[in-house]
């Protein structure tokens, strides 16, 4: 039952460069307290998914089996309105591959899109284009150990574009083509993807997979595959593996969305009740069980270690408890078992960050129960060392854990984690209206792929309400011993140090005795707003202003605080806060760079008034409220999701944090460590080496955008960072977005004691933005940065330099709109010309980016991950495409192709308040911007494609672009350095 216990059960089992998402750990649990015994379903009446189980059924899924064996689940949806989300999902990953077949899944999943009964060579991405689905998030598809899944999410759907979308797809799985051809070109797009991923990260992976799933074919049965057994495929043998596994009786259609269930029904008989399979069907093979090592005892439990010397990977240190994955019976008991497995996995979760926030050993710990791939069955514990003391680091969390294992916890810690998955639920329930066809289609392949059931949220909150009185001390204690209890013990260990550890001493270090350290138990003291203190005198509003955009309103301040209010019913139970102060990165001085890095990671934990980050989460247990930080070009955001209760509570939060300020040393020197920790990280990919100087070079080496040094980081200190941040918090005009469900005289009333009450707002610190970054100089010589991953890898790309801000009368938006159409028009291109002419490069893209905030700074970007050899190729190749479009205007066909999903994303997006909020922020400064909202679907949709190659001829001029590349260096111990 995925909906059940998902925030327990999706937990990824951490680890460095890999994550790994399954269920959790299940285990028998009490029995059922349910008023009245619910009866486990075997008739011929219950659906095929509920057979055996006792869990209510949701009402709203309608099932159904063909005569040829495959399920079918649909569901009536309109979230978002008009769209209907297909999955069809084949049991069969690669778990199911023989030896000379590893990667045929996943290349079956591309070459099903490949060609087909109804598509053509290579048409199948046009094809669902022109019914307004954008290729990568509406089309799509994934291959995992235990099935492959293909995706369409339909957007307004009529009974003729359903009919079609589902006659593709059944072609795509019923009747591929699996041509010399097709594999020709495939195979060569499977191995880049296999290229992108490999070096490090692939090394990782390996040692991982073969340490913790010893002896099972998980161990080497990524869905990637080998270069071996790709190149050696055939058209045979692809269709042998074909043959074997995509049958009728394998295979799941799931349809969700805004048409009637019986309509959604009779498009999936129309098109896979006359599926055949070819020749017998074949068993599912065995994914073996994990066994302890010989001479395994209660007193030596410890099976498979090992060490791995990555010299730029952090330190981290992963072992798990291993057992034998095995079916469950999805019943109401089973699930309290899970419910109590959860709650004290969040027990000891916060011991653990509790220690880690006061300082010691490690830097981050946790623990997560996981079933993999049903495969294995395991509670894992993550640990991040902050020095090279491992065995420290390692000691000390042991000793969390075993005092949990020890001794039971109180009822008052259960309570407050019994209280912070409750309100979960409950909004689960106010929210229910608002779950998006597309997730309920999701969890449907899910639960199928786990062999469990779904349930509606007012069954997952009733049985979790119902199940408090089991969620006892000594129950929990008891569940917690079981979390830790089984044949085999496993670890993994990554340093970058040679000699620090080897496996026999990650072996003692685990058998080593511990001892129970009841010192990290957290105080379940509760925190009451009532006890803080004002914020200062309530003050109403000095003006208000009536937008004449779909009900906003506009609140001034005589303190300098605007705000946005948006009260609406469509959103049940969800209110969405944004806060936007100063200029972002553009107010930070060059010399403070290094607090804009550490302000990202620690600005939120220093506290707020008397409130450190523990009183933070106490004050917030039971409630919805968030406190996320972002830092943008030209402003600064505090960000949550709340709901109406707690709306007032939460603006108390972000306008204390502007009032009373708090500057706790602890979460800045935290933010310091792990700053050190990932910097050596970036260099082992050419995307680590992107991801820490990219913006450095976007912004003309503005020192603002760079990564800090260690030695940068090292010289930072908290009183430094208080020196940064206290001007900025204190000084500049804040603007406050209230959006959704909320009684406007509620939130004017908060709002009225939260900011109103703050002290007028002087000047910005550094004055009025923007204090502008340089850019790049043109130039065909590309900037070269190196890596030490993979000497296969390689990551290049060209920008040409464009623009930024609104504009007078909405002009500077007009234009950013129209740029994204043609940015996406040079993608579909680059897309198809590098596949044609290298069959390499998995995912090519284009984006433009026009900040609002700034009259600079945007630009158009092609980017790929490429093997090296290939990077003139690339540089050409987007050259040539930027000339055409310069030349000549696209075709109506091609530019339909992008506009009509872009026509379809809108109208989606905007059943969102969220969505208006990003589009409006700024307006009570820039009035413009709320009636540059009128001409958004026209600016996007019903752009010519003469204006399309205007606007490229203006933009995309040979002489005004500049390169980057980053290649492999020319040794180990090359350095990628800015």
């Amino acid at each position: 039952m995925p909906s059940l216990t998902r925030a327990a059960r999706r937990i990824a089992l951490t680890l460095p460069l890999l994550f790994v998402a399954a269920p959790v750990l299940a285990q028998s649990g009490p029995q059922s307290v349910a008023a009245a015994p619910v009866v486990a379903g075997t008739g011929a009446d219950v659906p095929w998914l509920y057979r055996g189980s006792d869990i209510p059924q949701d009402p709203e899924w309608v099932f159904g089996e063909l005569p040829n064996g495959v399920r079918y689940a649909v569901r009536k949806n309109g979230v978002p309105p008009g769209q209907v989300s297909i999955r069809v999902r084949i049991d069969a990953g690669s778990l199911y591959e023989r030896d000379s077949e590893r990667g045929y899944a996943h290349l079956l999943e591309h070459a099903v899109f490949r060609q087909s009964r109804y598509l053509g060579d290579g048409q199948a991405i046009a094809a669902f284009q022109r019914l307004g689905a954008t290729f990568g998030s509406d089309t799509n598809a994934e291959t995992t150990p235990t099935g492959t899944t293909f995706k369409l999410d339909l957007p307004s759907a009529t009974p003729a574009t359903l009919d079609e979308a589902m006659k593709l797809v059944s072609g795509m799985v019923e009747a591929p083509a699996l041509s010399a051809s097709g594999l020709k070109a495939d195979v060569p797009i499977v191995l880049s993807e296999k290229r992108e991923r490999g070096g490090t990260a692939e090394r990782i992976q390996n040692a991982q997979y073969g340490t913790f799933f010893a002896g099972q074919p998980l161990a080497d049965r990524t869905p990637i595959g080998t270069t071996e057994a790709l190149e050696a495929a055939t058209p045979a043998s692809v269709r042998a593996f074909y043959e074997r596994w995509y049958r009728p009786e394998n295979a799941l259609v799931v349809a969700v969305g805004d048409a009637e269930p019986e309509v959604l029904a009779a498009t999936i008989r129309k098109y896979f009740a006359d599926w055949k399979g070819t020749g017998p069907a074949a068993r599912a093979p065995s994914f073996g069980v994990p066994a302890a090592p010989a001479g395994a005892s209660a007193a030596n439990p410890v099976g498979e270690t090992k060490v791995l010397v990555e010299p730029e990977v952090p330190r981290s240190l992963t072992y798990a408890v291993v057992r034998p994955w095995n079916q469950v019976t999805d019943n109401i008991a089973y699930n309290q078992g899970l419910m109590l497995d959860q709650i004290a996995q969040a027990i000891i979760n916060r011991r653990l960050e509790a220690r880690a926030r006061a300082g010691g050993s490690f830097l981050t710990a946790s623990v997560s129960g996981d079933k993999l791939s049903r495969s294995v069955d395991m509670t894992s514990v993550q640990v991040t060392p902050l020095g090279a003391d491992w065995k420290k680091a390692l000691a000390d969390v042991r000793g969390v854990i075993a005092d949990a294992r020890s001794a039971a916890p109180t009822q008052a810690e259960i309570d407050r984690e019994y209280a912070e998955i409750n309100v979960a639920y409950e909004s689960s329930v106010e929210q229910r209206r608002l779950q998006p066809g597309s997730k309920l289609a999701d969890d449907m392949v899910q639960a199928v792929d786990i062999r469990e059931t779904v349930a509606n949220p007012e069954t997952v909150l009733a049985i979790y309400q119902r199940s408090k009185p089991l969620m006892t001390p000594q129950a929990v204690l008891a569940h917690t011993r079981t979390l830790f209890a089984g044949p085999v013990i496993r670890a993994f260990y990554i340093t970058p140090q040679a000699g620090e550890a080897t496996d026999a001493s990650l072996r003692a270090a685990l058998l080593a005795p511990v001892r129970a350290d009841a010192t990290a138990r957290v105080s379940a003291k509760p925190v009451s707003f009532a006890s803080l203190p004002a914020i200062g005198p309530t003050t109403a509003p000095a003006q208000t202003i009536q937008t004449g955009l779909l009900g906003i309103e506009q609140l001034n301040y005589a303190n300098g605080v605007r705000v946005m209010l948006w009260p609406q019913v469509d959103e049940p139970g969800r209110v969405t806060v944004k806060v936007r102060f100063g200029a972002g990165w553009q107010e930070l001085r060059p010399q403070d760079a290094v607090y804009g890095r550490l302000g990202d990671m620690a600005l939120v934990g220093s506290g707020v008034g008397s409130l450190g980050q523990e009183q933070l989460d106490a004050i917030s247990t039971g409630r919805k409220m968030g406190f996320n930080f972002t830092i943008e070009d030209g402003d600064f955001n505090f960000s949550a999701d709340t709901r109406p209760a707690d709306l007032a509570d939460q603006l108390y939060l972000f306008a204390a944090k502007f009032a009373t300020p708090r500057w706790d040393p602890n979460p800045v020197n935290r933010a310091k460590a792990a700053l050190n920790l990932a910097y050596d990280g970036y260099r082992t990919s050419p995307r680590g080496v992107l991801d820490r100087d990219l913006a450095y070079y976007q912004h003309g080496k503005d020192p603002r955008y760079a990564i800090p040094t260690p030695a940068q980081v090292d010289a930072a200190t908290p009183a430094g960072f208080k020196a940064a941040w206290a001007p900025i918090l204190a000084s500049g005009p804040i603007e406050v977005q209230v959006f959704g469900d909320f009684k406007r005289e509620d939130a004017v009333a908060a709002l009225n004691r939260s900011f109103g009450a703050l002290a007028p707002r002087g000047p910005l610190p550094l004055g009025e933005p923007p204090f502008a970054s340089g850019a790049p100089a043109p130039s065909q010589t590309p900037v070269t940065l190196t890596h030490n991953g993979d000497p296969s890898q390689a990551a290049a790309l060209i920008a040409w330099p464009t623009g930024g801000g609104v504009g007078p009368a909405g002009e500077g938006a007009r234009i950013s709109r129209n740029l994204e159409v043609l940015s996406q028009v040079f993608s579909n291109r680059l897309l198809d010309s590098l596949r044609e002419k290298l069959g390499a490069s998995y995912a090519p893209q284009v984006f433009s980016s026009w900040p609002n905030e700034l009259t600079q700074g945007g630009a158009i970007t092609a980017l790929a991950q490429i093997d090296p050899k290939s990077v003139p190729v690339f540089y050409q190749t987007a050259q040539e495409i930027a000339a055409d479009l310069a030349a000549k205007p696209p075709s109506a066909d091609e530019l339909a192709r992008v506009t009509e999903p872009l026509k379809q994303l809108l109208n989606r997006a905007a059943t969102s308040s969220a969505f208006f909020m990003g589009q409006v922020e700024g307006g009570t400064r820039d009035p413009v911007r709320y009636a540059a909202v009128g001409s958004l679907l026209r600016d996007y949709t019903q752009v010519t494609p003469q204006q399309i190659q205007a606007l490229a001829a203006r933009f995309l001029k040979p002489g005004d672009s500049w390169r980057l590349q980053v290649m492999p260096a020319a040794g180990k111990s090359g350095a990628a350095s800015r």
